[in-house]
């Protein structure tokens, strides 16, 4: 038995141990900062030997063919530090004020969020369901445990049981779906299930029932309706750090997982999950958008709003074959299937950018006693932080796709893959929605330019939070006026990923 190609995996390997490091070492130390720093480090480093990866742009198996390092993985995991490592930033003030940086143990919550990247990473490379399916337990264990960090707090402790139980469901109705596409394929390799269901000697039956589980695990993952159920109350119920690192990093890595399993490993039955991506996508632009209008909590409705922005990246997903079906022969690697696919990264890749701001600007307005996630809490931001103003109206233009704004460039992307597959009905429909959802961001914008301040305290933010979120917002501005480079870069990693 050869020993296996170490060089693709040196990112997880380095994380793995750096992260256990940073739990011993945490130990022996007073200073909570000790962790903060080491872990910035860590994903610094983490960002290097990935880039070298991607600057590379090959595609390398290893472990069996079980783990692959190609160009869409190593961009998703660079954007995937950028999150965590922003998260960090943010949270620092945050978890600090309220105890969740105390103990023997203050590190912990460093620690738990470098291993729940860890499982990100480990489901953004897998080609084996299997490894997909531990990377996914390993991003969920360790996200469960920092929904109930706070372990004194009730609302906190129901968030964190509410998320394990949708967590559980999503798992279980995947790896019951696994079972079954192994049941009918005789292997749980991605490459080899493709090519099983491409000879036509498998069971359709069972490989249909097998599709059905895994979406459905899939849109449990995704937060996608009608399969939400929870997600509302754990965005509301977790500590605002803990809530960003559930909504933020793991929507790309959810995203990876629908390209791995439902592009690289089911396209032959692309027809069959098409129709659920649709109906998916429909029920969660409806739901998202119409619900959140009637929310005064603010991460209640970026709850909803996730929803919502979930039903777009499903658009994106089932436009990349859609056309292909029609003319009776599927083909990944068309054109109009990697511009489907890199619009659908691309649309991901910007909800978590945007999502970083908006919940780093709610941290930064809370204090010890005091959580800013209510839409009332920002009336007269305009008067008190003129420039937090503006970041924030910059990061709500976004989420309600207003040109110039990065999300105007996604929702466009993803919108002109959709209506060149053909499916123009549900092109008109998505728009129809995202006009309904402007409606409750705008409101946020008026809330902070036009409403007398209820609170006049002085906004006191640390250096490192306020340049991060300065550098947050001019990013969201910049890439949509000249979006062509992450344009590229997604539509570069997506074509050589489908094309080996």
């Amino acid at each position: 038995m050869t020993n296996p190609n170490l060089i693709p995996a040196y990112a997880e390997i380095f994380l793995m141990v750096a992260a256990s490091a940073i739990l011993l070492i945490d130990m022996f130390m007073s200073k909570r900062s000790v962790a903060y720093y080491l872990s910035l480090a860590t994903l610094a480093v983490c960002g290097v030997i990935t880039y070298a990866d991607y600057s590379a742009g090959t595609t390398v198996y290893t472990f069996s063919h079980m783990f692959v390092s190609d160009p869409m993985s190593n961009l998703l995991k660079l954007f995937s530090y950028l999150a965590v490592g922003v998260t960090l930033i943010y949270s620092r003030q945050y978890a600090g004020e309220r105890g969740m940086l105390s103990g023997n143990l203050g590190g912990e919550f460093y620690v738990l969020a470098l291993f729940s990247l860890l499982g990100q990473m480990i489901m953004i490379s897998a080609t084996n369901m299997l490894i997909i399916y531990l990377g996914l337990e390993l991003m969920s264990l360790a996200l469960y445990a920092l929904v109930a960090l706070r372990r004194d707090h009730a609302t906190s402790t129901e968030a964190a049981m509410k998320y394990f139980i949708l967590g559980a469901l999503s798992s279980g109705f995947l790896l019951y779906g696994i079972s079954m596409l192994y049941g009918a394929t005789g292997s749980l390799d991605l490459a080899e299930v493709a090519r099983v269901a491409a000879s036509g000697v498998v069971n359709k039956t069972i490989l249909v029932f097998g599709i059905v589980f895994v979406v459905a695990g899939l849109a449990f993952k995704l937060g996608a309706a009608p399969f939400h159920m929870w997600v509302p109350d754990v965005y509301q119920g977790a500590p605002t750090a803990v809530t960003l690192l559930i909504g933020g990093a793991p929507k790309l890595a959810a995203f990876a997982i629908c390209i791995r399993l439902l592009v690289e490993g089911l396209l032959q039955m692309a027809i069959d999950w098409q129709q659920m991506l649709m109906v998916l996508a429909v029920f969660s632009l409806a739901v998202g958008n119409l619900t959140a209008i009637a929310q005064t909590n603010l991460k209640r409705m970026l709850a909803y709003s996730t929803i919502a922005q979930t039903g777009f990246v499903l658009l994106g997903l089932l436009a990349g074959v859609v056309g292909a079906v029609g003319a009776g022969a599927l083909s990944a690697d068309s054109s109009n299937a990697t511009a489907a696919y890199s619009a659908a990264m691309y649309y991901s890749i910007t909800y978590v950018l945007t999502t970083l701001g908006t919940f780093g600007l709610m941290m930064m307005l809370a204090r010890a006693g005091f959580e800013a996630e209510e839409i009332a809490d920002f009336k007269g931001l305009g008067r008190r932080s003129p420039w937090f103003a503006v970041v924030m109206t910059v990061l709500m233009f976004s989420l309600a796709g207003v040109p110039p704004m990065m999300g105007f460039m996604a929702k466009y992307a993803v919108l002109q893959a959709v209506a060149t597959s053909g499916l123009i009905w549900l092109t008109v429909v998505a728009v129809m929605f995202s006009l309904i959802g402007a409606f409750y961001y705008l409101r946020i914008v008026k809330t902070m330019w036009f409403d007398e301040p209820v609170d006049t305290t002085a906004i006191a933010v640390p250096l490192d939070m306020r340049v991060a979120l300065s550098v947050n917002g001019i990013a969201i501005v910049a890439l949509g006026v000249v979006p062509g480079a992450l344009l590229n870069a997604c539509l570069n990693a997506m074509t050589k990923t489908l094309g080996t």
